[in-house]
């Protein structure tokens, strides 16, 4: 941390703001904060975050790349569970893959909320549909073109028939987004972690059974 190249600076900023985030989500983050953690004044910290919003941009940027990590690992389980190469496996793999993506979201969102809350954040503009560079996986996608490319998957596995696609991304991403912010900030925060994933699953189910 006490490198003050201009590189190293810019990221021990942001590392400072992305650990402010995860205590306390969006609220939580100030650039006088950020800076005063790094030891530097408010003129070199404006270098690099010209206000509290662009922190906060790079802030969902990190969470948007680590969500869609997250995802890349479930899918990968998914890819995992279902090898063959019959039509019926690769059926059985996108229903897998697609139901990846929303237990990755909510598990995100369980795991980190702070971060969770900061790719959310409404006063964050972060393009979901091709968001830079450094909000996307290793696989090069951002969480939602994940998702847009499980549901893809099922069209082409005959899962889902083509008149039906449209806004299927849609309706997944609004229900577990919804169950994440019940449990996040709604009612739902007082059930327990055993109750949480029972509902997980449920919701999960009841996505997939629309599939038909």
């Amino acid at each position: 941390m006490g490198a003050r190249a201009t590189g190293d600076l810019k990221a021990t900023l942001l590392e400072h703001g992305i650990a402010l985030a995860r205590e306390g989500g969006p609220d939580a983050v100030s650039l006088r904060d950020v800076q005063r953690r790094a030891g530097v004044s408010n003129t070199a910290a404006y270098r690099h975050y010209a206000d509290r919003d662009a922190l906060l941009v790079a802030i969902s940027a990190y969470a948007s790349a680590q969500m869609a990590a997250t995802m890349e690992r479930l899918l990968a389980d998914a890819d995992a569970t279902e090898l063959g190469r019959t039509q019926a496996a690769r059926r059985r793999r996108a229903r897998a893959r697609f139901r990846a993506t929303g237990a990755a979201y909510l598990d995100f969102a369980r795991t980190e909320p702070g971060l969770f809350t900061v790719a959310m954040h409404p006063g964050v503009q972060l393009d979901k549909l091709h968001p830079p560079v450094d909000a996307r996986g290793a696989g090069g996608l951002g969480p939602y073109q994940l998702l847009v490319a499980c549901v893809d998957e099922l069209v082409e596995a005959g899962v889902l028939s083509p008149e039906r696609r449209p806004f299927t991304d849609v309706a997944a991403w609004s229900a577990v987004h919804g169950l994440a912010v019940l449990i996040l900030d709604g009612p739902l925060g007082a059930l327990g972690e055993v109750d949480r994933r029972a509902a997980t699953d449920r919701l999960l189910d009841l996505i997939d059974g629309g599939l038909d």
